[in-house]
């Protein structure tokens, strides 16, 4: 079977969640703490390793960025906290980590209303995960209403192949319903590497992305507006909108079950819907 055939097939169906309608805010809130993309489960120690290797240099953690060094940790730990709604404990080394879900979802609204003003003028965009199981279904149904409501969503590069390396396979970009990920050419596979809006972006100029981790940090290297989202344990796109260049960035728990992101969807929405409809 294809493998984007295959991954779709293993996908839950989309319910009355997926349906964009208005919902009380403290009923999409309690609905992530459920979820729960509300609650993020990397502990503390995790969190704050991740961010030594960012200013160790790790590639792996800057996202095809550049730039992002010049802070300490406690100021890294800072932004984060500051950007998932939690105060950081600077002296624990290990404990939970909390994201605020009024925050997702103010976040969330705040994406749906540049989305769309895109699709009021018209505008060219590339939806893309790195996450192509956890939120795969937040953005195909947010491709589906961008289209439906005069947004040109692009699908550079799809189909491109290449090899890395000695690797014994190819990668390949791949669009599931105008939703870009990197598969190995037999599966849907997660990743942080810029590569593939690389390539994306060498066939194609886009007014806006809407992605995470490399596909995201790609694009901002680009000078591509982008909004984005990030985990709490993946910090660049923080420290990147902590620079000035790029503006959204939503933190929370970036891959729970796909359907639990309904709340996440109808935030997208109702600002989608406020500006264009």
């Amino acid at each position: 079977m294809d493998p984007i055939e295959a991954h779709a097939a293993r996908l839950p169906a989309t319910g009355e969640g997926w349906i964009p309608r208005s919902h009380p805010r403290e009923v999409l809130a309690s609905a992530l703490l459920e979820g729960p993309a509300g609650v993020v489960v990397h502990p503390l120690d995790n969190v704050k390793d991740h961010i030594r290797k960012l200013l160790a240099g790790d590639p792996d953690k800057w996202f095809g960025m550049s730039g992002l060094g010049g802070f300490t940790d406690r100021q890294v730990l800072e932004l984060t906290g500051a950007a998932a709604g939690f105060v950081p404990d600077h002296e624990a080394s290990t404990g939970p980590v909390e994201v605020d879900p009024t925050l997702v979802l103010d976040r969330c609204e705040a994406i749906g209303v540049r989305l769309g003003q895109a699709c009021a003028r018209g505008e060219r965009v590339i939806l893309a995960t790195g996450h192509p199981v956890g939120m795969i279904l937040l953005y195909m149904e947010t491709a589906r209403l961008l289209a439906s409501r005069g947004a040109k969503l692009l699908r550079p590069a799809d189909g491109l192949e290449w090899r890395e390396g000695d690797r014994h396979h190819h990668w390949q970009v791949r669009y599931l319903n105008d939703v870009g990920i990197l598969t190995d050419k037999a599966s849907a596979r997660h990743t942080h590497a810029p590569e593939p809006m690389e390539r994306m972006l060498e066939e194609a100029r886009p007014d806006l992305v809407f992605a995470d981790h490399g596909f995201a940090g790609a694009a901002i290297e680009a000078g591509v507006e982008t909004v984005s989202i990030a985990d709490v344990n993946d910090p660049a796109l923080i420290v990147a909108k902590a620079l000035g260049r790029t503006e959204h960035v939503v933190v929370m728990d970036d891959n729970v079950q796909p359907d639990a992101y309904w709340p996440c969807f109808q935030a997208i929405a109702s600002g989608v819907v406020g500006l264009s409809g």
